[in-house]
């Protein structure tokens, strides 16, 4: 799997996880409404995180993942922000409170660290 997959993947984990977790995060009423709201944010994130990639290309060293870690979570929070905007215009999306922006971010920014750190038995044997 390559990094690109693990960071999608690990973006759509986050943004699901969030959204199920968080209680500021209102994704619609209908099961249609809510996974069209899932699927924007992911999106969306997916899209921008894409465009200025910020995170390890590989299996890095803790300290080199503590600070991609926090310009990572910094990147995120801009995003949720930008989506408790952009999200009731597109979809059923409603974000409310800084706090649900900033553990939204920190859901995500985790999920996608952690399955970037996630390795095939073939990369691993090569180190």
């Amino acid at each position: 799997m390559s990094d690109q997959v693990r960071r999608r993947l690990g973006i759509f984990a986050g943004v699901g996880l969030a959204g199920g977790l968080l209680p500021g995060i209102t994704l619609g009423a209908e099961t249609v409404d809510a996974a069209f709201s899932l699927v924007v944010a992911a999106v969306v994130l997916t899209v921008l995180t894409q465009l200025v990639h910020v995170g390890p290309s590989g299996r890095v060293p803790v300290p080199v993942l503590g600070a991609l870690g926090a310009v990572g979570f910094v990147q995120d929070a801009l995003i949720w922000w930008l989506l408790s905007w952009l999200g009731p215009k597109l979809s059923d999306l409603r974000i409310e409170g800084l706090a649900t922006i900033l553990l939204a971010a920190l859901i995500t920014r985790a999920t996608v660290l952690l399955l970037s750190q996630m390795s095939s038995a073939v990369e691993i044997a090569e180190d």
